[in-house]
């Protein structure tokens, strides 16, 4: 990504950290990472993930790459898969940012650095996605977020690479993940699949 330029920001944290010991707080940002190198591997560009203040995170991507829905998502299938409990916070945003050459989101600025940190703030009860633009796009991943939240290990293994943009076959799946086409395709139903690869391919038609 150019230095400054319109860019999706997610800022997350990690619910309830607290309760959690050492070794399984470094499992959930290492699924993090694993979720922002995947991101990285569809979009052919580096998604920087950044941990700060203990329990939180943030990513950054090029705007025009995918839904921040989509990327969303991603995360929470990285992280749930590697345990049935973890939980982030996420909130999205979109506009101008500037990423330091580094790739250190703790001394990045702009806007959607802003916007994305204010919207995490503001997250209340239940609710684990928003999107700081609100209107449609925030009802979407208001639903999104209920669907999702229930998603098992085996259902978010299913999910994470049904997410790409250009997503694999569902016997692809089953051959890299040693299960059949058939626990596959319980799983993906089980998680929403159908609907929300619906959603996500509307909300990034032209």
């Amino acid at each position: 990504m150019p230095a400054t330029s319109n860019i999706l920001v997610i800022t997350g944290d990690i619910v309830s950290s607290t309760a959690l010991d050492a070794d399984r707080l470094e499992a959930c940002f290492d699924a993090l990472r694993l979720g922002a190198d995947r991101l990285a591997s569809w979009i052919k560009a580096p998604v920087p993930l950044t941990r700060h203040r203990g329990d939180g995170w943030q990513i950054a991507l090029p705007a025009a790459s995918m839904a921040p829905l989509r990327a969303a998502l991603t995360m929470r299938a990285a992280l749930r898969q590697t345990d049935k409990a973890a939980q982030s916070r996420m909130a999205l945003a979109l506009g101008p940012g500037e990423i330091p050459e580094h790739g250190d989101l703790n001394h990045a600025s702009g806007g959607a650095f802003v916007a994305s940190g204010r919207a995490l703030d503001q997250l209340t009860g239940s609710a684990t996605i928003a999107d700081a633009r609100g209107g449609p796009q925030g009802a979407a991943a208001a639903l999104a977020d209920h669907i999702s939240s229930g998603w098992s290990m085996a259902q978010a293994r299913s999910m994470l690479p049904m997410l790409a943009p250009d997503r694999p076959t569902q016997d692809q799946v089953a051959q890299d993940l040693g299960i059949t086409r058939q626990a596959v395709r319980q799983s993906l139903i089980a998680a929403g699949f159908p609907a929300l690869s619906l959603a996500l391919d509307m909300l990034e038609s032209p």
